[in-house]
């Protein structure tokens, strides 16, 4: 427990319905017993924790709102302290002036993330489920909700958890049969002792190859919008973001720059860029345009590669095809309303010829969108991941499986080659220490400090 209590606005500094400050520590029930008085006319500190009052917030013998303050006795809190919450309406003044009548009795400022901080300094969380809770806050889809949720109820601490003592338990019985052959341990052949480091080494690595495809669940999924000049990028842009965000013209050219937007298209979130019509042009402005089209399309991990059916295939789109080929790429077919039958053939024969995922729709009227929504997660493989199951979160926790999986693979090897038993050990040592650096257990404050630096003040 530390010996200061911490306050800060816990909601947002805009108005709203309802603002909250937060009080944490040894003495959160007496400061805020000092600026708040129920009407029931009982004290904060009569009240048992869970249960919540009403009353006024006062800054000496001034009332400054009405609100509701809930009451939560350590260990039985968020941060593992005595807490209060002062619930009051939502103005900016309001809340400052209540948070300041606050620190004037006592408590001092809290720093960005230091609630959370100490919830995993009083063992309330592990450090990997402390950043389940910044992934939550910054959760942009529904996706990235649920899998930052099953982070913060333990989802991967309990993989991890499980791995580490399996390695533990195998090098508990090395060392038992190493140094106590006299005693009655359970034999150790090579191949049971391969058989038990290759299932925990297969546990991580599928959390470290799964760590790509969870980025795109968590981070959004960078998607460029690419085709000729006028096939309806724009319009296609406008359709998937619900509103008009491209300036839409018959006029080839229109878009010359990069136009961008975040949107949720199936539970994930898709960070569209509207690009350049891709074509040779002697515009100079326009030029630069289809360069930065071109890059941006490299860099993207997925490509919603937009034709024309009204217009007959051309070279143009031959080339474009074939700069799609590799990449993960959705052919979206467009203007299907206005080509015939006979042409919606041909170019699904051609197309499909390079490009497997392709969609005949019509972007103006939004026919096929649904097809469009429903291939995106499968042409990424995001379909066949649970996102309410184990998933590594950053790269702190990508790298500590790396080295964890390291050392794994090279306990293994060295089973396999038939080295002393001291130096496979020596690397299941290895191995189990970046797995108590990832939940916590064992990292230095240099860690936990990055790890916290990501929090707004009030969580």
């Amino acid at each position: 427990m530390t010996e200061t209590t911490i306050a800060a606005i816990a909601t947002g500094l805009t108005p709203s319905g309802v603002g909250m400050v937060r009080i944490s520590g040894p003495d959160a029930i007496p400061v805020a017993g000092a600026v708040f008085r129920p009407v029931s006319g009982i004290p904060l500190e009569g009240r048992k924790g869970y249960t919540a009052a009403f009353g006024h917030i006062h800054d000496g013998p001034e009332t400054i709102d009405e609100g509701v303050a809930v009451v939560y006795r350590a260990p039985r809190s968020y941060t593992g302290e005595d807490v209060v919450e002062l619930s009051c309406h939502g103005g900016v003044y309001l809340m400052e002036r209540t948070l300041r009548a606050v620190l004037a009795h006592g408590s001092v400022l809290a720093e960005a993330g230091e609630f959370t901080k100490r919830a995993f300094l009083n063992g309330k969380l592990s450090l990997d489920q402390a950043e389940a809770v910044i992934e939550l806050i910054e959760a942009g889809s529904a996706g990235a909700a649920r899998a930052a949720l099953a982070g913060r109820e333990g989802a991967l601490y309990r993989e991890i958890l499980n791995v580490q003592q399996s390695l533990v338990a195998e090098a508990a019985h090395l060392a038992a049969w190493v140094d106590y052959p006299e005693e009655d341990v359970e034999e150790l052949t090579p191949a049971s002792l391969e058989d038990g480091l290759e299932h925990s080494r297969q546990r991580l690595e599928k959390l470290y190859k799964g760590y790509d495809s969870g980025k795109l669940i968590r981070n959004g999924i960078n998607t460029a919008i690419v085709g000729k000049p006028n096939v309806g990028k724009s319009t296609l842009m406008n359709l998937l973001s619900r509103y008009e965000r491209s300036i839409v013209t018959d006029i080839p050219g229109t878009t010359r720059d990069v136009v961008e937007e975040s949107v949720q298209v199936g539970g994930y979130l898709l960070r569209l860029a509207d690009t350049a019509g891709l074509r040779q042009t002697e515009d100079k402005v326009e030029s630069i345009g289809v360069e930065w089209s071109r890059k941006r399309m490299e860099s993207s991990d997925l490509v919603l590669a937009v034709f024309d059916l009204s217009h007959p295939i051309e070279e143009e789109d031959l080339s474009l095809l074939r700069l799609m080929e590799g990449r993960a790429v959705i052919a979206v077919l467009n203007k299907n309303d206005a080509a015939t039958p006979e042409d919606c053939r041909a170019w699904e024969v051609e197309v499909g010829k390079v490009i497997s995922n392709v969609v005949v729709m019509s972007a103006r009227s939004g026919g096929g969108l649904e097809k469009l929504e429903e291939m995106i997660p499968r042409v990424l493989g995001l379909n066949r991941i649970d996102d309410s199951a184990a998933m590594l979160a950053n790269e702190r926790q990508r790298d500590c499986v790396k080295r964890s999986l390291d050392a794994l693979e090279e306990a293994v090897q060295a089973v396999r080659l038939g080295i002393t038993y001291d130096a496979v050990s020596v690397c299941l040592e290895d191995a189990v220490s970046p797995l108590m650096e990832l939940t916590g257990e064992r990292v230095s404050d240099v860690v936990i400090e990055q790890v916290f630096e990501r929090f707004c003040v009030g969580k």
